[in-house]
């Protein structure tokens, strides 16, 4: 179902209530915006610095394979629904034609997002634990082609449903280099060599999807061998339509983008993904301050580790996030154009 709105927070099982337009915000630094008390802000942001990009040593020869450079182009239908705007207006000389979506499937306990650009180019961000709902799902939305995928860690809730999603011959993988111990990472990566998909370590590449822009967010330096302190970073622009993913993420890394004052995770963003299902861990003040998201779209099903919290969910509210569930609103699509503007679309 859908309707028109933007900022309120849809609560429990209910449709998104119609809100207002919001009017347009700038981009702040990411250490000046963290210096901000969280919450609603009232004054303009001030203009952010030049990112400082991190660097990560390559992975090993077992996980990674070849180097590509994409030009990538194509196709991509609209969905009614809220709407909402975004930053300042791209001028008409600049601003790309049609529409992108954001699709976050309905994979139960887990992540899966689907990205669609003008063109028609897809990318994948992870694939949820179920192989049965990721066929599923492949089916709904004619997934027959991959031009991205990506494994922001390599946990099962995050790549089993990408075994699966592998039949559509991705062209590109991206992954945390630091590879996998389990059967699942094993299956992963037998049906990738089997397309010919190329393997690359996330290492702050660009990449353009059609006319949407990619920008990949590297795990920082030191991060241990831990899989969640090292989830790759997605960060997509539109024009002035902007949305951020960044897996299963905690504290440690988050303060360490933080720290590197990274202009991708600056925000606002129209679309954001609540770290680690709304896990306690996830999503804090300091973070939340700095990416300023409108939306926020929790992936998650039934499970045993309470998520998401009401500590995430309080969180949220407190900064005037409108709040998406996958297990309560089903698959929750999010259509954008250049100007910022988008609309949502969700299954119930």
């Amino acid at each position: 179902m859908s309707e028109k709105g933007s900022g309120k927070k849809a609560a429990g099982k209910k449709a998104p209530e119609k809100a207002e337009k919001k009017r347009p915000e700038k981009k702040a630094t990411a250490k000046k915006a963290a210096s901000r008390k969280p919450g609603p802000q009232s004054r303009k942001p001030a203009a952010r610095k030049p990112s400082r990009a991190g660097r990560r040593r390559g992975p090993s020869p077992a996980d990674i394979a070849g180097l590509v450079v994409l030009a990538l182009t194509v196709s991509l239908a609209a969905c009614n629904g809220m709407t909402g705007k975004g930053k300042e207006k791209a001028s008409a000389e600049t601003a790309p034609e049609g529409q992108v979506t954001v699709r976050f499937l309905d994979v139960g306990q887990g992540d899966a997002v689907l990205v669609r650009s003008p063109e028609g180019k897809t990318m994948l961000i992870d694939g949820g634990r179920s192989t049965v709902l990721m066929e599923q799902q492949m089916k709904t939305y004619g997934i027959d082609k991959i031009d991205v995928m990506v494994a922001t860690h390599a946990d099962a809730d995050h790549i089993a449903g990408l075994v699966t999603a592998a039949s559509a011959k991705p062209t590109l993988f991206i992954n945390n280099g630091l590879g996998g111990s389990t059967k699942t990472w094993e299956r992963l990566v037998s049906a990738l060599q089997a397309q010919k998909t190329t393997f690359r370590k996330a290492s702050n590449q660009i990449i353009n999807l059609g006319s949407v822009k990619v920008q990949v967010i590297a795990p920082p330096p030191n991060m241990g061998s831990d899989q969640n302190d090292n989830s790759v970073g997605v960060a997509l622009q539109f024009g002035d339509f902007r949305a951020l993913m960044t897996g299963d993420s905690e504290r440690k890394e988050t303060a360490a983008w933080l720290e590197q004052d990274r202009a991708e995770i600056a925000g606002p963003f129209q679309v954001y993904k609540s770290i680690h299902h709304g896990a306690a861990n996830g999503d804090n003040p300091a973070w939340l301050a700095v990416v300023r998201p409108q939306n926020v779209v929790i992936s998650v099903g039934e499970n045993n580790y309470g998520h998401p919290t009401k500590t995430a969910l309080d969180l949220y509210k407190q900064n005037g996030v409108r709040i998406y569930r996958t297990d309560q609103n089903g698959t929750v699509t999010f259509t954008g154009n250049a100007d910022g503007t988008y609309t949502v679309n969700t299954q119930r």
